[in-house]
């Protein structure tokens, strides 16, 4: 494993954004949901908040590292990269959410749970909050000065 040189930025490890995806939510979800004596919110910070941000950080993860590696900076500002990402990832999974609280319930065995109705919150909000934080950390594991230009001199 080589050393970081020293003022680079922390590399962008896809497993621990999947951990940490999952975990952070789940856990914060899951204390709320103890503290407030609400059971279905504990299932649901371990299944739907922390299952969904952790799907959504693996999935946008995956595609940002398959990405080609750019010659020049970026332009998009990283907060606005971010932003922009995290209201995409909210937007579908609400239209998740929506679609799941409108044909789940019509199961049979789902037809009693309140699990369906939480679907339009859990999944756009812990998809945004996925998509943004990874997003933020991936741009932030690139350096703009340290980009090479097709001459091989830096950016």
């Amino acid at each position: 494993m080589s050393k970081k040189a020293r003022g680079a930025p922390p590399p962008f490890v896809l497993w621990r954004e999947v951990l940490t995806s999952y975990a952070m939510p789940a856990v914060m979800a899951g204390l709320g949901g103890a503290f407030t004596r609400q059971p279905q919110l504990i299932a649901a910070a371990l299944t739907t908040i922390g299952g969904t941000s952790a799907l959504v950080a693996a999935a946008l993860g995956t595609l940002l590292r398959r990405r080609p590696a750019r010659t020049r900076a970026p332009r998009t500002p990283r907060v606005l990269a971010a932003a922009l990402l995290g209201l995409v990832a909210a937007a579908l999974g609400l239209a998740a959410g929506l679609a799941g609280a409108h044909w789940l319930p019509q199961l049979p065995a789902l037809a009693d749970s309140p699990w369906p109705g939480r679907l339009p919150v859990d999944l756009p909000v812990s998809s945004a909050i996925a998509a943004t934080v990874v997003t933020w950390r991936w741009r932030g594991s690139r350096t703009p000065s340290r980009i090479p230009t097709p001459e091989g001199q830096p950016a």
